[in-house]
């Protein structure tokens, strides 16, 4: 899934209007048109990808739902600014991831700065026994694919653990929340986990965390998931192939 200096999601399209979707969201996130540029000609730009005017429409469509893209009257189809997009969409997190790595990976560390530490304390206060028995499971499979030679699914594991934490906290936005940044969460997880031992210096502070919830302390709790963040923005920082100023840690 990721190369030794740079992690990639690779993604299958089982249909043509996916695919499309993905060549023009590619295309806008990587600056092939500029904001408030109008689309090509849609006959022009339909010959180009190698699809219909009507498959060309219905991608149009998909991106003017997620924000990327505007249809008014005589003045056609044009790109729409980046604060306008939805940044929260599964495509535009993977595009981003594409288009601009280390800008992602920023966002995400300070999203979860935010909004982690307070979800842990919450899930002090609130979480039954089968949150605490999904965070331990989460964690044992963080083990078990960390014993394993080429530690298949521990990205997968931790990006669950996380997710079982917002799960936690008791509060259905933030669980949902969780469910669409998982994406984010997993690209930075596939990066801060390339530098050798980072994997096996993660668990101690994932089973803090689980004890904090379980043994009911607030902060202790904020306290550990805090300390993971921070340690995952070191480990970014020195991952092979990423830029110096990928993650700049903001210490409170």
């Amino acid at each position: 899934m990721a190369s030794r200096g740079r992690a990639e999601i690779v993604v299958h399209f089982p249909t043509t209007h996916q695919r499309v979707v993905d060549e023009l969201g590619r295309r806008i996130v990587g600056g092939a048109w500029e904001p408030g540029d109008p689309l090509p000609v849609e006959d022009a730009l339909a010959a180009e990808i190698g699809v219909s005017r009507g498959v060309l429409r219905e991608a149009v469509k998909a991106l003017v739902a997620k924000g990327m893209l505007r249809v008014r009257p005589r003045t056609g189809t044009r790109v729409v600014p980046p604060e306008d997009w939805n940044h929260l969409d599964r495509d535009v997190l993977r595009w981003k991831q594409a288009g601009d790595a280390p800008a992602l990976l920023r966002d995400t560390g300070e999203l979860r700065r935010i909004v982690e530490p307070e979800a842990a304390r919450l899930a002090a206060d609130r979480a039954g026994p089968d949150d605490v028995r999904a965070l331990y499971a989460a964690l044992a499979a963080m083990e078990a694919a960390a014993a394993e030679p080429g530690r298949s699914g521990y990205v997968e594991a931790d990006t669950a653990f996380h997710r079982a934490l917002l799960d936690a906290s008791g509060n259905r936005l933030l669980g949902s929340l969780g469910r669409a940044v998982d994406i984010a969460l997993e690209h930075s997880f596939l990066v801060s986990t390339q530098t050798p031992g980072a994997v096996e210096a993660s668990l101690p502070g994932h089973r803090a965390v689980v004890q904090a919830v379980e043994a009911r302390d607030p902060a202790a709790a904020a306290a550990a998931v805090l300390a993971v963040i921070e340690a995952a923005e070191e480990e970014i920082a020195r991952s092979p192939g990423m830029p110096s100023d990928a993650v700049r840690p903001v210490r409170p």
